[in-house]
């Protein structure tokens, strides 16, 4: 492997020594993808699209957005997207930076936060097994998500059999992944802790608020909430996945099973509810990781000669170039960010970013994490700090595939010194920062609706 593509961004030309730094150029979807994907409609990966009163804005306003501002510039459906309303000319000044708006209008001017409302607050997250008997079962509910493998229209009636084979298969190895973890995932509690820190942290800020975990593929399921969500009587919902940056198989498939609940309950139809798509671009969250790296660089010898290795869990490659997943872009413009915190902190260490987790025969997002860790040993790279940068809570891919087989394999490549930085968890500058993203929402409940999103196919892939 070409260890210029290697250390930079792949959009990256430059074979100079600042090759190590992170490079300002971004990758997006092409507008013309040949398979559409599920995407909440208008959704600007900055967080900021405006739509109150009745109003439909139909572009950036600049003023407002990041210059890596990608679905705004290349997603074809942000200008198309109808408004639930007529159109009106728009008050600007109505409109404060850094607030997602969501798909029914109203007069957010004059809109009380709680009033009488009942507010309530979910958080989506994957789920994962709790004692290695729910492994063969969570892995099965994973492979039967058409969004984690899609099968064509034709076979879907293979959908099930397929997700039972695999995860017979799979079941075995994965046992001994999580058995070296302590038998089971961690994941659970720890989401349930963030939403207990959560819930303080709202009400430390005067928004009485009921926090609650939906997972995925296992308990507590996304329709176990729900209906604890319904017994409690909830009037005002903000869901809010627990993963920084979007994707189809990730948020996006979590999104696309909220809005099938949605869709068939009355209760939920007539509730007023946002979400808040990704939030990679939060002050709160990325001074929080900032936090935390430097925490753990002066734990070095020498912590300025430490290079940062930022691991994200990837995607299959045709998700982003043929589908349209901003998840890569958002994944280096999140990198981008850090590093600028850091700066600001003077603390210029070089920097790379890489993709880990990738199962199958199809290519992934490059560069691998495995590979670039050989890479970087050949380079003569001697100290390494981990950075799970896709991941706000510890479990098997940073317990056991980062701190276990990464490390092994980056002493073994001639890295002497390798450091991990620890998953967000219950950071108070992290939890106060989602605080406080659900409060901003408030007042605009009903503009992102989960009806807004489009589930569209996508390629067949293997994870």
């Amino acid at each position: 492997m070409n260890m210029k593509g290697l250390i930079q961004s792949p959009c990256s030309s430059s074979s100079s020594p600042s090759a190590f730094l992170r490079p300002p150029c971004l990758t997006s979807a092409s507008r013309d993808s040949k398979f559409p994907l599920l995407l909440p409609q208008a959704i600007c990966t900055s967080q900021r699209i405006y739509q109150c009163s009745g109003v439909h804005m139909e572009a950036c306003h600049n003023s407002y957005l990041s210059k890596h501002c990608m679905v705004a510039r290349f997603s074809s459906g942000w200008s198309e997207t109808q408004s639930l309303f007529p159109k009106q000319s728009l008050k600007k000044s109505l409109l404060p930076p850094g607030v997602l708006v969501t798909s029914k209008s109203q007069d957010v001017s004059n809109a009380p936060i709680v009033g009488d409302d009942k507010i309530g607050v979910l958080l989506l997250n994957l789920g994962g097994p709790e004692t290695l008997e729910d492994v063969q079962p969570f892995l099965f509910n994973l492979f039967a998500d058409p969004d984690i493998i899609r099968l064509p229209r034709l076979f879907c009636f293979l959908q099930k059999p397929l997700a039972q084979f695999i995860s017979v298969l799979r079941a075995p190895k994965s046992k001994e992944g999580y058995a070296s973890i302590g038998g089971g995932s961690p994941l659970r509690r720890i989401t349930d802790a963030q939403a207990e820190e959560l819930r303080n942290f709202l009400w430390e800020k005067n928004v009485p608020a009921d926090v609650y975990v939906g997972m995925r593929y296992w308990h507590p399921f996304t329709e176990e909430a729900i209906e604890q969500i319904k017994r409690d009587g909830i009037t005002k919902l903000v869901v809010l996945p627990l993963y920084p940056q979007f994707s189809i198989s990730t948020s996006g498939s979590s999104l696309r099973l909220l809005e099938s609940i949605f869709r068939e309950d009355e209760y939920l139809v007539n509730m007023q509810h946002t979400v808040i798509p990704s939030w990679y671009q939060r002050k709160g969250y990325i001074k929080a990781m900032a936090d935390l790296i430097e925490k753990e660089l002066i734990n070095f010898d020498c912590p300025e000669q430490v290079m940062i290795f930022f691991s994200a869990h990837g995607v299959p490659l045709a998700y982003v170039e043929e589908a349209g997943d901003p998840y890569k872009a958002e994944m280096e413009e999140c990198v981008d960010l850090i590093m600028e915190e850091l700066e600001k902190r003077k603390i210029t260490n070089a920097c790379t970013l890489a993709y880990q987790s990738r199962v199958g025969p199809v290519e992934w997002l490059k560069p691998y994490t495995d590979e670039t860790i050989i890479e970087l040993g050949q380079k003569g790279v001697n100290s390494l700090l981990a950075v799970p940068i896709s991941f706000v809570s510890e479990h098997i891919e940073t317990l056991e595939e980062i701190d276990v087989e990464y490390k092994e394999l980056a002493l073994k490549s001639g890295i002497k010194t390798w450091g991990r930085v620890p998953a967000l968890g219950c950071e108070p500058t992290f939890i106060s920062d989602l605080a406080d993203a659900v409060i901003e929402s408030l007042p605009y409940v009903g503009a992102m609706a989960v009806s807004n999103l489009e589930a569209r196919q996508v390629p067949l892939y293997w994870r």
